[in-house]
């Protein structure tokens, strides 16, 4: 579940191991590059931890965040 903290939308995903969470990571770099919309992110071994903010509005959530969170969650 993405939660709101500090103008981000943030979730922490789990897989089984770090191809996996390589794999993840993949497919939203390409969704994230056909959108133009770019996560903060990081991976440590099976887990992928994202932040969804806009900078151009000013570092706050927006309808392209929640789109992208939307796509992120389909492709988990």
């Amino acid at each position: 579940m993405w939660n709101e903290v500090d103008n981000k939308l943030v979730r922490t995903f789990e897989f089984k191991d770090f191809i996996e969470a390589f794999g993840f990571m993949t497919r939203v770099a390409i969704a994230a590059e056909k959108m133009d919309h770019h996560p903060n992110w990081s991976n440590v071994y099976n887990k992928v931890t994202i932040e969804l903010t806009t900078h151009d509005a000013g570092n706050i959530v927006t309808d392209n965040d929640r789109n992208l969170a939307q796509i992120i969650d389909n492709l988990a």
